[in-house]
Parts: C-alpha cells; structure tokens; sequence
C-alpha cells in the first residue's frame, strides 16, 4: 500500500482555495463529506455532531472544510456548520442515544447522536429518577451516556463488539451506518487515539507489523482496501460487504471469502494504547 501524507488529496488543501481558515462546529447528527462539491456522488466520510471543522471556502451552500479530528479534506453542506463554536464538555458513550426536547423521556425527541459526538452540558437535572445532562438550548440528554471529554475508554475491540449489527454505509463513519476503516477509526477515537480514516491510510501508520501467528486480541488484519479487528477466539469482526452490518465471523473462513475482492491479507498489525485525548 503506497500512502503519502505530504501530496496525498485527502489530506492537503489545494493551491486554489483560501489559505485562511475559520474554525466551525458540526451541527447535524451526521454530516456528509465529498471529495467534489456534488451531493450524488460516493461519500468519502462523515462527520459526527460537535465535530470541529476548518472552513476554508463557501460556495452555493457547499463549505470546503478540514477536520480537525483526522485532516480529511472535502465537501459538506455549509448550514449544517456553526460558527459559534463552544467548548465541548461530553461525548457520547452509547452506540445511540436521543435528545429530548426538555429533561424528561417523555417529551419528544428532538434527534439521536451516534457514538463519539460531542456536546457541551451546562448541569445535570433528575427527573423521575433519571439524571439527565442539559444543554444551553434546554434540550437534554441521558447523563449516563455522556462521558467528559478527557476521559478514555480502554479496549478499541470491546467498543467495535457495542456497534455488532450496525449496517454497513460505504463512507460511513458513525453508529448509524459504518464502513470498515471507519469502525477502526471510531473504535480508536472512543480510546482517546487519533488514527487516520481509510485503509490504506490506517496501514501505513498504524502499530507494529505482527505474524499471523502472533494475532492476539485486538490486532488488525488489513487487506489491500479492507481491514478486521481480531478476536482472541479465532474471530474477526468487522464492517462490511458481504452481510451489510459489523458482523463477526470465522478468521480463516473470512479470509478466505474476501479473498476473491481483496486478494490475501498484507499485513497484520498490532497498536498499544496509548491514554491521550482530543475533541
């Protein structure tokens, strides 16, 4: 796999557009980014709420934006993005949870936020028993499902296990619909670990090379445009083509089928973790 960070267009502003970037929020549940300011095309990935983006350009109610998360370049639609940018406090825990209009789950839900989006809680309010995070809109959010921003959950493959039957999106980066280098990249973030966003991007830069007999729990196992998450029982989990969801299969069995597509895994790789933290 031949991947250049310093030329390669995903990740560098081309010499037409303004060099001078203004800082932006995400503000929908998920934002679609296109290489091309045309919404028909393939999705090369999505932003989650509370994503930071630099704006760089705006025209005909398209932004061309930087996230700050990864570096990806693209297309999004420009009233999905804010200006006003707060300091968030929390991110979601779950692989989904509502927003509700006021604190009470009775009242109506007003969107539901994927794993890993970002909010910014002024208190906590209990109703009925339910502790509830509130926002400066007075909309508010389930509390246990919110953890501080700073804090880190420990094991990347345990977080892919909450997300098992999501449905595969080509592009998708987010608990409602996810790709394979998204998972990883999702699952990673959720561990307080930048990675990349796409294959061959994770495999350039990701761990250590392993053995195939050395797999342990945890590892990834990449193809030329695919990538698994291995499981110390002899499984692989992964998003993907052949079920449409994150599914876990048999190692040998799955390498096997994908390897009419992708040919024989390239390499297998293993990355300690690290405790550090973004937004």
């Amino acid at each position: 796999m031949s991947f250049n960070a310093a030329t390669d267009r995903r990740l560098q502003i081309p010499s037409g557009f303004n060099q001078q970037a203004q800082l932006a929020t995400v503000t929908t549940p998920t934002l679609d980014m296109h290489e091309t300011p045309i919404s028909l095309i393939g999705l090369d990935t999505q932003l989650l709420f509370g994503a930071l983006v630099e704006v760089f350009e705006m025209d005909a109610g398209w932004a061309f934006v930087r996230a700050k998360r990864d570096g990806y370049i693209g297309h999004v639609f420009a009233d999905a993005l804010s200006f006003d940018v707060p300091k968030t406090t929390h991110r979601v825990i779950v692989p989904r949870t509502f927003v509700y209009a006021e604190p009470d789950m009775k009242k109506p839900m007003i969107q539901a936020l994927s794993l890993g989006s970002h909010i910014a809680v002024t208190h906590y309010v209990d109703v009925r028993g339910s502790n509830y995070a509130v926002l400066d809109n007075g909309f508010a959010l389930i509390a246990n499902h919110l953890s501080p921003v700073d804090f880190a959950l420990s094991d990347p493959l345990a977080v892919a296990e909450s997300l098992l039957n999501t449905p595969y999106l080509w592009g998708g980066a987010s608990a409602f619909g996810i790709d394979c280098s998204g998972l990883v990249q999702l699952c990673f973030a959720m561990c307080g670990i930048s990675v990349l966003r796409d294959t061959d991007m994770q495999a350039a830069t990701l761990g250590t090379p392993i053995e195939k007999n050395k797999l342990q729990r945890g590892d990834l196992i990449f193809w030329k445009g695919h990538v698994a998450f291995y499981r110390d029982d002899g499984t692989i989990i992964h998003a993907n083509g052949h079920t449409m969801t994150v599914a876990i299969e048999d190692a040998d069995t799955a390498i096997s089928r994908i390897a009419y597509l992708y040919g024989q895994p390239v390499s297998f790789r293993r990355l300690e973790i690290p405790i550090q933290t973004y937004q």
